[in-house]
């Protein structure tokens, strides 16, 4: 049987990165599946909610938290994200294909491969998800995991927006946060440069207090 793995939260400073493995007979997939980015958040949890509620398609997934982010190094955590998603349902003899994961797709194949429990084959290439769409189901899977993951997080805090650096509302949550509790919330990647320039914000507007 294939299988396909791809990942989605690498990048934000806010919650944790997820990994999803598809393992189906081709047909088994829905009509529209393609790289998660390029689909609405409707159509994408829309693909994602037939995916997990059909008997033929074999879901695994793994989640890297904040603290397993800060502690360790994202390549190999990338790795390692896609082995535990695979390993909760690949079987020996399977073959599959992964998002790749590093420059070199050679090399995050073979990490992959070997990190895996099963005996199973692993390739691995860049687009994957655009191009495959066993790897294609895997990343609508996994983006839908992270924003339930993001929408749990804005039940607790309040609006966090995506999660991304690079998003106004998440950095302003973020700052408001320290400013109130001298501290970043739990689920941030405190080892993210974003930190050190909130904090260091933070800090100089509150020596514009004396």
């Amino acid at each position: 049987m294939q299988f396909g793995v791809d990942e989605a939260g690498k990048g934000p400073v806010l919650g944790s990165m997820f990994a999803a493995a598809v393992r189906a007979p081709r047909d088994a997939l829905p009509d529209g599946i393609d790289d998660s980015k390029r689909l609405s958040a409707s159509r994408r949890e829309a693909l994602a909610n037939r995916l997990r509620g059909d008997d033929r398609v074999g879901i695994g997934l793994a989640e890297i938290t904040p603290e397993r982010i800060d502690a360790g190094n994202m390549n190999t955590l990338t790795v390692a994200a896609h082995v535990e998603a695979a390993d909760a349902v690949v079987e020996a003899g399977d073959a599959g294909l992964c998002d790749a994961g590093d420059v070199d797709a050679g090399r995050f194949a073979a990490r992959v491969e070997d990190g895996l429990g099963a005996d199973a084959t692993i390739d691995a290439a860049h687009g994957a998800d655009a191009s495959d769409s066993l790897v294609g189901a895997a990343s609508v899977l996994a983006k839908s995991a992270r924003e339930r993951h993001v929408a749990s997080l804005a039940d607790r805090f309040g609006e966090v927006g995506s999660g991304y650096p690079s998003d106004p509302t998440t950095r302003s949550f973020l700052r408001r946060y320290v400013e109130e509790h001298g501290a970043f919330p739990p689920p941030t990647r405190r080892s993210w440069s974003t930190c050190e320039t909130i904090r260091a914000a933070t800090e100089q507007s509150g020596l514009g207090d004396f």
